[in-house]
């Protein structure tokens, strides 16, 4: 069975580390180019300052780059999360937001500089916003992407 991308929200916002940390999926969108992800902050997932946890912050960016490219590449590639960074600019309480996007622009940036099995690093950015919409922390995560071997294989023994 096919995921699409409601039972993908679904099932990451009931997924134990995302469940326990306060981390809901509040949608993928149809076409797999953006996501938006909420922390909950609450007497669980708070430090000893009463804001949220930055192990938090970071785990609520941690996957969703990789799966929008992912799932707009297909299964022909390699798609990891490689590195995270993060940069906390104020405290953060309540209910916390990150929007993620990628343009099915740079997903065929990303595919045309992987074609023949290269290994294609790109950074991609977003921030966390509190419920007034003042920014919380900037995160930036770095994506790898490899066309599969059996499609690089392919592709070279075809004669031109």
């Amino acid at each position: 069975m096919r995921i699409t991308p409601r039972r993908l929200a679904i099932g990451m916002s009931l997924w134990i580390p995302n469940l326990f940390s306060g981390i809901r999926v509040r949608r993928f969108g149809d076409d797999w180019t953006h996501a938006t992800v909420e922390l909950h902050v609450n007497v669980f997932t708070r430090n000893y300052v009463k804001t949220a946890f930055g192990g938090s912050m970071s785990a609520m960016t941690d996957p969703y780059f990789f799966m929008l490219v992912m799932h707009q590449l297909g299964r022909d590639y390699v798609v990891w999360d490689t590195r995270g960074e993060i940069e906390f600019v104020k405290p953060g309480r309540g209910v916390l937001t990150a929007h993620f996007h990628v343009s099915p622009e740079k997903t065929q940036e990303l595919r045309e500089r992987a074609h023949g099995g290269a290994k294609v690093l790109e950074w991609f950015e977003t921030e966390i916003r509190d419920g007034h919409g003042d920014v919380v922390a900037r995160v930036r995560r770095e994506v790898y992407v490899r066309e599969k071997k059996r499609v690089t294989a392919r592709v070279q023994s075809q004669p031109a």
